[in-house]
């Protein structure tokens, strides 16, 4: 039996991490600014989160959600009170995917309505529901086409009255930031508009925070920036350092039904351990702060770059885009200098590092990109 060749895969296999670097098989260290898909939050190798998940797997590592879970609650005690929604419930489950096929779910369930609307360049995950409310046609197989969804443009809000006003909208579906639509940070006026249709329709706004959430913009939340409150946000990456954890944070006015959600794996005693190590070290170490003075310092510092067109993100969460394609300065970056950065479309470098990056590795990786871009 082979894997399943579905993912295009560099020629380097990473055997240890630490903090903000990666090693490989061959002894060859990394610099990582891609965090694993923004997974990496903490950073690699965290020795409070590893004793946290260790200490747990000699007690007990599962058993399903037909018993009482007592991490469970001290995990939601705390992400309410770090994210400031002390008042919202949390129900986790394992994927970001699943996050966003469950709030859309609930939002039916909540409205009695079917359709969903998203927005061009949305990515939500590979799930039914998520698939079909991700701007990539070609992710779509049949079995998803009958699911309603409208897409409308980035920011217009006349769109969005216009196609909520029939009341045929079970939900609206946004980023905190863009990812893989090129790092594109919402106008908050438009937020704050949005959330102002949606209750005036009855209509539920769901703001994915899978990849912009968890510190990494400066802000617990991306949509922290518009001082707005969604009714469901739903989180994953970061908020697990790398175990496969997420969960929705669910506002006051829904009611939790015995039997319309479920999960085996969401919430089991190794993900709750994990979920509050992180938590936890982002508290101690204070993380969100320095997301966003190491972001601020790196975005200021790339904007002296003649060869950048345009800088943009909050915190740790930035896209850096250029006039011609990144793909031959990302294989430079990454084979010739050590430096693993993402990418999304032709044009933009998408930089996530760990929340814990320092000043000094902030200007190593400088000096690194402007050795790329200078040869």
């Amino acid at each position: 039996m082979t894997y399943f060749d579905v993912f295009p895969r560099w020629q380097i296999e990473p055997v240890r991490a630490q903090g903000c670097k990666i090693y490989d098989k061959n002894g060859v260290e990394y610099l990582d600014f891609y965090g694993g898909h923004a997974v990496i939050s903490i950073g690699h190798s965290h020795p409070e989160y590893i004793a946290r998940i260790t200490e747990q797997l000699h007690r007990i590592g599962f058993y399903s959600n037909s018993v009482q879970i007592s991490l469970q609650n001290e995990y939601a005690e705390k992400l309410g009170a770090m994210s400031g929604y002390p008042d919202y419930s949390v129900f986790m489950v394992n994927s970001g995917a699943e996050a966003n096929e469950n709030a859309l779910k609930l939002a039916s369930f909540h409205t009695q309505r079917k359709k969903m609307v998203a927005f061009h360049k949305a990515f939500h995950g590979r799930t039914a529901a998520t698939v079909r409310v991700t701007d990539i046609a070609q992710y779509w197989s049949a079995n998803v086409l009958d699911l309603e969804t409208v897409f409308l443009p980035w920011n217009d809000i006349d769109a969005v009255r216009e196609t909520l006003k029939d009341r045929e909208i079970s939900s609206v579906i946004i980023e905190g930031i863009q990812g893989i639509g090129g790092i594109i940070v919402p106008d908050p006026q438009f937020m704050q508009q949005l959330r102002q249709v949606c209750d005036e329709t009855d209509t539920v706004l769901i703001v994915d925070e899978i990849q912009s959430g968890y510190g990494r913009t400066g802000k617990f939340f991306a949509h922290q920036y518009a001082d707005i409150r969604p009714d469901i946000i739903t989180i994953a990456k970061g908020m697990g350092n790398g175990f496969p954890v997420s969960g929705m944070l669910i506002a006051p006015k829904f009611t939790a039904v015995h039997g319309q959600l479920g999960t085996t794996f969401g919430g089991n005693h190794l993900a709750c351990a994990a979920a509050i190590a992180v938590l936890d070290v982002m508290q101690k170490e204070k993380l969100i702060d320095n997301a966003q003075t190491i972001g601020a310092y790196l975005m200021n510092e790339l904007r002296k770059f003649p060869q950048i067109k345009e800088v943009r993100g909050h915190g740790l969460m930035i896209g850096v885009e250029f006039e011609t394609p990144v793909k031959p300065l990302r294989d430079r970056l990454l084979f010739d200098r050590h430096v693993f950065t993402g990418a999304t479309g032709a044009h933009v470098f998408r930089l996530l590092p760990p929340l814990c990056l320092t000043r000094d590795l902030a200007d190593e990786f400088l000096t690194r990109f402007n050795d790329v871009l200078s040869h």
